[in-house]
């Protein structure tokens, strides 16, 4: 029979420990403050959430290179292309078309394409 605890949840007997350089434990340490959280409470939520099955192409990985950020950097990339690309072109006295809003977010869309290809 499992151990519980005082409220009837299942007792936490196990541990896992591993050794960290000042700088990795600092990332962990500002990660955890973020959070609201201990080092050992962030610690703890970021490995079980690494175990949880996630939809296809998200991530749980604590890592800060993952690739939701990828994803959303990505992103944000694409849509200041376009935005710059309509300024640009309103500035110059340029007629905005439904035709070249489209090839603008195309090329937006073809650059952000060739950059994840290449991460």
């Amino acid at each position: 029979m499992a151990a519980t605890s005082k409220n009837g949840a299942a007792a936490r007997t196990r541990s896992v420990g591993t050794k960290l350089t000042e700088e990795e434990f600092a990332r962990l340490e500002s990660l955890a403050a973020a959070a609201g959280q201990s080092v050992s409470e962030w610690a703890r939520s970021a490995l079980l959430a690494a175990t949880t099955p996630t939809p296809v192409g998200l991530s749980t990985n604590p890592n800060p290179n993952n690739q939701n950020q990828d994803a959303v950097l990505g992103e944000v990339r694409a849509l200041r292309a376009i935005v710059l690309n309509l300024f640009f072109d309103l500035a110059n006295g340029e007629e905005i078309t439904v035709e070249s809003v489209k090839e603008i977010i195309a090329k937006a869309d073809a650059k952000k394409a060739d950059n994840t290809k290449s991460s």
